[in-house]
């Protein structure tokens, strides 16, 4: 898993309310137990035709958001089913961050655990992101890990709370097979000790 300290990038405003992991990935993408190839799959129904052509409207189809790293979304971002493939998508297309009011359980823990930052802020504060988003590619955005902040292309920042050990986790990179892997000496030692305690296990 990439670590995740400081994010400056383009930011796609995305109000949309109750944005669910089937809107972020649909159903019939989920035949895939990889974590890459997702990103074109992102937002499916809303960024193409039935024929697959590109709808203009749709903001990450938009010249100016086509690098985005960052989504400022609506309330509850990502409820739904508990498809991990929906952080899959959402990394597999670039984006690190997304910053919204309140996030469904399921979700907002597996961004943890795919390498996405989810920031969870007050309303007024997602509306000043929001609007600055709207600026387009010209408009980059700043999340700061290491300081729990986020600041706008004009200078204003806004202190967000993270868990402690999650923070440890993203500033390291360090996914579940990471955190196990930093046991390995330990892990060793005790294989040893029984190897020798049982030698007929």
């Amino acid at each position: 898993m990439d670590k995740f300290t400081t994010l400056t990038g383009i930011a796609a405003p995305m109000p949309l309310v109750n944005i669910d992991t089937d809107m972020i990935i649909p159903k019939q993408f989920l035949k895939t137990i990889k974590r890459s190839g997702l990103g074109i799959n992102l937002f499916d129904e809303m960024r193409y035709d039935r024929e697959g052509n590109e709808l203009p409207n749709f903001i990450l189809n938009q010249p100016a958001y086509r690098q985005t790293q960052i989504l400022v979304a609506g309330d509850n971002f990502g409820c739904g089913s508990s498809r991990e493939h929906a952080p899959w998508a959402l990394l597999d297309f670039g984006i690190r961050c997304v910053i919204s009011t309140s996030f469904a359980d399921i979700f907002f823990n597996n961004c943890f655990k795919n390498g996405i930052l989810p920031v969870v802020l007050p309303q007024d504060a997602v509306d000043t992101l929001m609007e600055d988003a709207r600026k387009g590619a010209n408009a980059r955005i700043t999340v700061d890990l290491e300081n729990q902040t986020v600041t706008t292309s004009d200078g204003v920042s806004f202190a967000f709370e993270i868990d402690p050990f999650r923070k440890h986790c993203l500033l390291n990179g360090l996914d579940d097979i990471g955190l196990t892997m930093e046991k390995a000496p330990r892990i060793d030692s005790y294989e040893t000790q029984m190897a020798q305690a049982r030698p007929w296990v």
